[in-house]
C-alpha cells in the first residue's frame, strides 16, 4: 500500500506572518509518522484573486495547486485568525477547487494572538462540509501564539497538553484519511 500524502497548507500570506512558524512545528510532528508530506503555503502558490467562469480554462497555478490537492489524502489547514474567522487567502484556495476536496478529510489547526483560533476553525469546518471533505472532530487551536516561545527561542515552548492533543489530532486525521482512501478506491465518490 502507497504512504499516505497529507497536504499542509500554509493559510496566511500577511507580510511579517507567523503561519509558517506553526506550520514548520507541525510538520516536524507529522515527520514522525511514516507519510508524504506536501507542503503548500498560499504565499507562493500565486492563485488569482478572481475566479474564471465554469468553462473558461483554469490557470496554469491553478491547474499545477489543483495536481497536488488531487494527490493528497488528507489536508491540514494552518490558518490565523483574522476577525473571528480565517483570511481571504484560504477562502480563495478553497473556492477555485471542488472535487479535489471531496471525500478527504481535514483537520485545521488555527492561532491567534488574544482569540484562540476556533472561531476560523468553526467557520472552516461548515464551508469543507460543503465540499464533501470530511472535517474530523479534532482541531488544535493556540491561543496566544505569539507568546508561546521557549527561552531557547524554539516554538512552542514545552507544553504537554498541547502535545497530547497534537498527537491525538494526527491519529484521527490518518485514521479517517486510511478509512477514506479505501472507501473511495471501492467506490468512487459521487458528489
Amino acid at each position: 500500500m502507497t504512504r499516505l500524502r497529507v497536504a499542509l497548507i500554509v493559510g496566511s500570506t500577511r507580510t511579517g506572518r507567523f503561519g509558517p512558524t506553526v506550520a514548520d512545528w507541525f510538520a516536524g510532528r507529522l515527520h514522525r509518522r511514516d507519510l508524504d508530506l506536501d507542503r503548500i503555503d498560499l504565499a507562493t502558490a500565486d492563485l488569482p484573486d478572481q475566479l474564471t467562469g465554469h468553462d473558461d480554462p483554469a490557470p496554469a497555478a491553478v491547474r499545477a495547486l489543483g495536481a497536488r490537492l488531487t494527490a493528497a489524502d488528507a489536508f491540514v489547514v494552518v490558518t490565523p485568525e483574522y476577525n473571528r474567522s480565517f483570511p481571504a487567502s484560504v477562502k480563495n484556495a478553497i473556492d477555485w477547487f471542488d472535487t479535489e476536496w471531496a471525500a478527504k478529510p481535514v483537520t485545521i489547526i488555527g492561532y491567534g494572538s488574544d482569540p484562540e483560533g476556533g472561531h476560523a476553525a468553526a467557520h472552516l469546518r461548515q464551508v469543507f462540509a460543503e465540499l464533501n471533505a470530511v472535517p474530523i472532530r479534532r482541531t488544535l487551536t493556540i491561543p496566544k501564539a505569539w507568546q508561546r516561545f521557549a527561552a531557547d527561542g524554539t516554538w512552542p515552548r514545552r507544553d504537554p497538553e498541547l502535545e497530547e492533543d497534537t498527537n491525538a489530532l494526527v491519529d484521527q486525521l490518518l485514521w479517517w484519511a486510511i478509512a477514506l482512501r479505501a472507501a473511495r478506491k471501492a467506490t468512487p465518490f459521487v458528489p
